[in-house]
């Protein structure tokens, strides 16, 4: 029998129900894999926002946020980590909703604790084909190592705090697209954490210092609209607030 932890995936579970999130937990723990839960939308978001995963086992009906806006805001800030849905729900517009928000396989309520193993082995599988795809971001001459949490600009370590890694990350996962302070403040804070528009500004204006050449800026700002991450060109910028 396999020792709790005794396999290197970690699995976030995501169950409001205590019996189902014990009987889970005991299940995955038992076949060697390391566990962490949560009982509701925000507590799992922060969690699977912070920490690094294997696979995420998520539940669709939660308090605060339901599964579904859970993972299209994983996959939206870029982050690519399996998510098998648990669910009561058997309507087939709930199984296209959960495959269409960035799921990779669908259990209905209820279900056997061997065949909820059965379907992590195999979602794990697959996902270690695109394991060495996902471990590293590069934008010219930046790169970030998602499973080290390090950051190089050029052949420069770059230190970053837990935030500005994140919003670095963000920027990257969405290189070339303009991101508004609101879609920013969504993505990279935790859900209900109380933030400013200014605030923004300010972690922006932090990244730019570490890691901004005055003659090959990475970060851009679109006036009246937010931020963006590009390839230096050459044209010059207005100073920044």
């Amino acid at each position: 029998m396999p020792e709790p932890g005794s396999r290197e995936e970690r699995i976030l579970l995501v169950e409001d129900e205590e019996p189902i999130r014990d009987l889970v937990q005991t299940a995955l723990r038992f076949t060697g894999f390391t566990v962490e839960s949560a009982a509701s939308g925000p507590e799992g978001l922060a969690l699977a926002r912070n920490g690094t995963w294997h696979l995420i086992v998520l539940d669709v009906n939660l308090p605060g946020m339901d599964g579904f806006a859970l993972c299209r805001r994983l996959r939206d800030g870029g982050d690519d980590v399996p998510v098998i849905f648990l669910t009561a729900r058997d309507d087939p517009a709930d199984l296209r909703a959960g495959f269409t928000g960035g799921g990779d396989d669908y259990l209905t309520k209820p279900f056997s604790l061997e065949e909820l193993v059965l379907r992590v082995e195999a979602v794990l599988r697959r996902g270690q084909g695109r394991a060495s795809e996902r471990a590293r971001i590069a934008v010219a001459d930046l790169v970030i190592d998602d499973d080290a949490h390090r950051v190089w600009r050029g052949d420069r370590e770059v230190e970053l705090s837990p935030t500005e890694y994140r919003l670095l990350r963000y920027l990257a996962m969405n290189a070339g697209r303009v991101l508004s302070r609101p879609q920013i403040i969504d993505h990279v804070w935790d859900y209900g954490y109380a933030i400013e528009p200014s605030g923004v500004e300010t972690y922006i204006s932090y990244l730019r210092r570490k890691l901004d050449d005055r003659d090959a800026r990475l970060i851009r700002t679109v006036r009246g609209v937010g931020y963006a991450l590009r390839e230096p060109d050459g044209a010059s910028e207005e100073p920044e607030p």
